[in-house]
């Protein structure tokens, strides 16, 4: 079985956060939250694959390379926030949730659930983000004919 590009490619985003957050907290670093912003690297990483593989394949059409884009990303989001709960659960639940919240956007006592689902909403903005700044890039190169 062939997985889809967009799934692949939201794999090694997913692959690539998680290692990344996964290391910040074996060296002591989870508490910096600026440290927190580079996981968009992965994300610009995993985006632009997918659109130079469209490309690549000859696919010129902005939406459907928008859409594809998009799903992509979306995909690195909801893997990456399972993998926060899964992980937060395996630190301690709330408790862990609670230790991250003190430095970082949210305040008083989230849940794992609250703070998981705060995250998706976020994603799924910054998604949107990154799929308009890489198709720019991408659209100014290579125009439709």
């Amino acid at each position: 079985m062939k997985l889809s590009k967009e799934f692949y490619n939201g794999a090694i985003i997913f692959a690539g956060i998680g290692i990344y957050f996964l290391l910040m907290d074996v060296l002591g670093l989870a508490h910096l939250y600026y440290l927190r912003f580079l996981n968009m690297v992965f994300v610009f990483y995993g985006v632009n694959k997918t659109a130079q593989m469209n490309l690549a394949e000859g696919k010129k059409d902005f939406i459907s390379n928008a859409l594809s884009v998009m799903a992509t990303s979306l995909v690195g989001v909801l893997l990456s926030v399972i993998g926060l709960v899964v992980f937060s659960y395996i630190k301690g639940g709330d408790a862990y949730v609670q230790s991250l919240s003190e430095t970082f956007l949210f305040g008083g006592n989230p849940s794992v659930m609250t703070y998981s689902i705060c995250l998706f909403f976020e994603g799924i903005a910054s998604s949107v983000i990154v799929t308009l700044l890489v198709m720019l890039y991408w659209n100014n190169r290579y125009p439709a004919d």
